[in-house]
């Protein structure tokens, strides 16, 4: 991993970032790399209300925004960007909302990355969503100027359409960091992030190549 300028991580929902670029974001920033994380919604309707359940539909949208709150400070984020939309609801947006939204972002912050999901290829409508604002947004800029798309794709054999990832960053030095943001994010992932971590102790391979191995795809306009 290289130094950038500038980092700009866009996900819809607190917790996105935790499992698949936490690692990724602790080591730019270890390096003193700027992150800004735009985080879209709260995810205040997740199904998940802790194990065992500490939370309820009226609560949830607080404790979400202080779990997502105590995974930027893991990471050591120190700009976190709530914006404000309601979870389940940002495919319904108007597209150039969306799209001016994303490209208030890059204008203001000049970044020489920009992480999201991979549209077509990360499942959740509102990971669809948010990764064609993106993309729509930088592919507007002019082509010298523009930003790398680093891309995070997990649908059922995307692989297969879209090739291996074009970047794959082992994070092993930032793990317990990686751990922390997911452990953070208490009320979706207390239960997975122990069977996760003892799974890590036992050597797992399958599990120690996931966690500490975060893939991205180059966006290729």
């Amino acid at each position: 991993m290289e130094k950038e300028r500038h980092v700009l991580v866009v996900f819809p929902h607190p917790d996105d970032e935790a499992f698949g670029v936490s690692g990724t974001i602790a080591t730019y920033i270890g390096m003193g790399t700027p992150v800004t994380y735009a985080c879209l919604t709260l995810g205040e309707m997740g199904r998940n209300m802790g194990n065992p359940i500490f939370a309820n539909r009226e609560t949830l949208p607080i404790v979400r925004k202080k779990e997502l709150q105590d995974a930027a400070a893991a990471l050591g984020i120190t700009d976190l960007r709530m914006m404000g939309l309601r979870d389940k609801t940002v495919e319904f947006e108007e597209e150039e909302k969306l799209v001016g939204m994303m490209t208030s972002l890059l204008e203001e912050l000049n970044p020489s990355l920009v992480i999201t999901f991979y549209p077509g290829y990360s499942v959740h409508p509102d990971h669809e969503a948010t990764g064609r604002a993106v993309v729509e947004a930088v592919s507007r800029i002019a082509e010298d100027e523009r930003p790398k798309l680093h891309c995070v794709a997990f649908s059922k054999g995307h692989e297969d359409v879209i090739g291996k990832p074009d970047v794959v960053n082992r994070i092993t030095d930032v793990l317990t960091k990686k751990m922390a943001a997911l452990r953070a994010h208490r009320s979706q992932t207390e239960q997975m992030a122990s069977e996760l971590e003892a799974k890590l102790e036992s050597g797992d391979e399958q599990i120690v190549n996931w966690i500490q191995n975060e893939r991205f795809w180059t966006y290729k306009f």
